[in-house]
Order: structure tokens, then sequence, then C-alpha cells
């Protein structure tokens, strides 16, 4: 996808990026698994996307905010651990708009840093969290829509996978 968004105008770009299971697979592998092992999963899902796109400077800054979705994932189960359509609904609000807020700084820091410094900061970022509220609205539709559709079902087939069962379970399958 991110190779059919380079060929259309920067517009569509943005949006068409914001499309996919990056966040839901990388909150589910933190929720799942665990803070530390989220955070891996994020951090590596996109180091090893963008070795296949389009790799730059950007790409260690945003693998790090992406992995927070997983360490967040995991410190909310701890919370929350049967967690209802509407907790992960708002789960996702939240994660997005801490995801893309971070994701806006760091940009219009890239471009305030090499291409503006002589315009001021806030000017620069008042630009670029405006210009970005398209692709965060996106994201939110997609994450909202993804983490109460597509984490529910993940979430219980990989505990069903990775967690043993209990002892009065396996007594229950042997009679």
């Amino acid at each position: 996808m991110n190779w059919a968004a380079l060929a259309l105008t920067i517009p569509i770009y943005g949006v068409l990026v914001k499309i996919g299971l990056t966040e839901t697979l990388t909150f589910v592998s933190g929720f799942v698994f665990g803070p530390l092992q989220g955070f891996i999963t994020g951090l590596l899902i996109i180091i090893i996307s963008d070795l296949f796109t389009l790799a730059g400077l950007w790409t260690p800054f945003i693998a790090v905010v992406i992995g927070m979705l997983g360490l967040l994932g995991g410190l909310l189960r701890r919370f929350k651990p049967n967690p209802s359509i509407v907790f992960l609904g708002a789960a996702a609000v939240a994660l997005t708009m801490i995801s893309e807020l971070l994701q806006n700084i760091w940009f219009a820091w890239y471009m305030w840093a090499f291409y503006m410094p002589q315009t001021a900061f806030v000017a620069v970022l008042g630009t670029v969290l405006v210009g970005g509220v398209k692709s965060t609205v996106t994201a939110l539709i997609n994450n909202v829509v993804l983490f109460t559709a597509v984490a529910p079902t993940i979430i219980k087939a990989l505990r069903e996978m990775v967690m043993p069962k209990t002892l009065a379970e396996e007594k229950a399958v042997q009679s």
C-alpha cells in the first residue's frame, strides 16, 4: 500500500498510509504478551516495513512512537484484563491521538530544523497540526474500527494459543 501511496499525490499519501493494521497489531501484542514485547513489536514493524518502502530520518522516531502503543497496550491490560468494546474504542482514540500528536510534533521539528529555521517553531507546528487533520481523522477511524472489530478476536485467539489450560479445564477435557 505504501508504494501505491508514493505513486499518488502527497495529500493522498497521508490518508492511504493511515489505513492498516500496524497500530492494532502492536497494541494487541502488548496487550497479550506484555509491555516490552508490545514495544519491540511496534518498533520492528516500522523498521522492517520502512526497509521495504522508504526509510529515512523519521524511521527511528516513528518506530519508538508506534512501539509506545504496544507498551501502553501492555500497561492497559493491567487495568482491564478483559476489555469491552467500549474500552478498546476509547483506547484506540486515546492512543491514536497520542501517536498522531507525537508524529506531528516530530514532523514540525524536522521541517523547522532543516527547511524553515527562520520561522517560529510554533508557526510551523500549527501549520503541521492543521495540515495533519485529514490524516489524523483517517487514523482515528481506522484504529477505532480495527481495535473494536478485529482486536478482540485476535486477543482471544492469541490467549487461547499461549495461555496454558487450567487444571479444571484439562480434567473436563479428559472426562
